[in-house]
């Protein structure tokens, strides 16, 4: 099987908190899209801007994210809100530079100048040492925070976090095993223990990405976790009923139908219904690599060779270093 591991375990590093708006603003509960809609209808609202970017972090939305944080920096520099999403925005572009890396240990600089006891900034300032593998800072300010506030969810994530770089698995199953102990609701908690554990393929896993699952139901992202997990366990029955519901949520969620497409070529031998599902990744994604290689596969299987051969061209077209493929390509040209 090419390996895969979960979406959430490629997610390093990340904070996931909640804003701190105006305590003496009068707050109204909106849903998603009701906020989506008062945003456009107030874009320079700071309490908005705050609201739907900490939002945005929390869901890992982090293009909106970025958005907000700078919107409502520009909008109110002198407000110490409208600095820390900016700073945990720079942290959580999808292509951060290590220039943004800086700017926001520079926010968080100021931000703790101006407020020694916020929690929030201090654990943001530590996530900038842990960029650049200072462990011995970035704990230093975790720690700090810690005194603070003993319950602070992020602070434990952090050190989860980079426990887990270091390869201590204990004291970064630890960690988040606090985290989520501070926040019972805490999906992304749960996914980190399970993707800890999925790296030592231990099935306890399931039963992280389970908790996460029953937590949020309809995001395709948890459930591709629980999927995988029980595809690794043998429970494929049941992982293909959860893909299937990710591409009813997500039909551009093309990971869910390369692992049907998996299952049905190597566990299955269902070949066509493989070949249905690889051409629905390719609509979705025309460089996927590991779907032009399994459909090589079979058409090697068919002994179609030419076709094969073709196959193989596309994967390595998009990664020239893709060594199955290499293999594969060498072997067929041996048999002419």
């Amino acid at each position: 099987m090419i390996y895969r591991i979960s979406l959430i375990i490629l997610l390093v590093c990340i904070l996931f908190s909640c804003g701190n708006s105006d305590k003496n603003s009068k707050k109204v509960d909106y849903n998603g899209a009701q906020l989506d809609s008062v945003l456009k209808i107030f874009p320079d609202s700071i309490e908005l801007l705050l609201r739907h970017g900490n939002e945005a972090i929390e869901n890992m939305h982090f293009e909106d994210a970025m958005a907000d944080g700078a919107r409502a920096y520009r909008l109110d520099s002198s407000r110490l809100d409208t600095r820390i999403l900016y700073a945990q925005a720079l942290l959580n572009k999808p292509k951060y530079t290590t220039e943004d890396i800086f700017r926001a240990q520079n926010q968080f600089k100021y931000i703790i100048k101006k407020d020694s006891k916020n929690p929030r900034a201090l654990v943001g300032l530590a996530n900038t040492y842990s960029f650049f593998q200072d462990n011995e800072k970035a704990f230093k300010y975790i720690n700090q925070a810690l005194r603070i506030d003993p319950k602070y969810r992020d602070a434990y994530l952090l050190k989860g976090s980079i426990y887990r770089n270091l390869g201590n698995f204990e004291r970064a199953v630890s960690s988040y095993e606090t985290a989520v102990q501070q926040d019972p609701d805490f999906t992304v908690g749960y996914l980190w223990l399970g993707s800890l554990y999925e790296m030592k393929e231990d099935p306890i896993c399931v039963e992280y990405y389970t908790t996460a699952y029953r937590l949020e139901p309809k995001n395709p992202d948890v459930i591709y976790s629980l999927a995988y997990a029980k595809q690794m366990f043998g429970k494929e029955k049941s992982a293909s009923s959860l893909y299937r519901k990710m591409v009813r949520l997500d039909s551009t969620y093309y990971d869910a139908y390369f692992q049907l497409g998996y299952m049905k070529q190597f566990s299955e031998k269902d070949l066509d219904s493989a070949m249905f599902y690889y051409e629905k990744v390719l609509e979705v994604e025309p460089k996927h690599v590991e779907t032009y290689h399994n459909v090589g596969l079979i058409y090697e299987g068919r002994k179609d060779i030419s076709n094969a051969l073709l196959s193989y061209a596309k994967a390595l077209k998009n990664n020239p270093e893709f060594e199955l493929t290499k293999e594969r390509v060498s072997i067929l040209k041996k048999k002419r």
